[in-house]
């Protein structure tokens, strides 16, 4: 199993809003690293659901469902997209300031590039930001 952070403005698309619909295609990636992050993405890997801008913390987890197609979005068949449905929400949200502040998770992915919408979290990583959210 592979990790995963896609990171959405909760005022686009929240958790809360994930959360109702059951599911969702990550669409309207025009980036090509993190294209190539929705390609590699395998049916079953875990995303973290990052809340960018606002909030700016890991809220949740996400499920790959379905793996890479042709994004709808586009007419340009370089761009693709992946299915998504929630799999849990954390029990308390790890903030980016708690990230960049963890030594283990200095060069993590969301530090290191912050403005990637989809980024890999190597498996040590995942298991820390699931610790930090038990943390009172």
């Amino acid at each position: 199993m592979n990790y995963w952070l896609i990171k959405s403005e909760p005022y686009k698309y929240s958790w809360e809003n994930f959360e109702a619909d059951k599911k969702t295609i990550w669409d309207g990636v025009r980036n090509y690293a993190a294209r190539n992050n929705l390609k590699a993405m395998k049916k079953n890997d875990l995303a973290f659901f990052y809340h960018s801008n606002e909030g700016m913390e890991i809220v949740g987890i996400a499920k790959v469902v379905k793996e890479f197609y042709k994004d709808p979005t586009s007419k340009d068949d370089t761009w693709v997209c992946v299915e998504f449905a929630p799999y849990k929400k954390l029990k308390r949200p790890v903030s980016l300031a708690e990230i960049k502040a963890d030594e283990i998770l200095q060069n993590m992915d969301l530090v290191r590039l912050s403005r990637l919408s989809v980024g890999s979290v190597k498996p040590f990583e995942f298991d820390r930001i699931l610790a930090l959210s038990e943390l009172k």
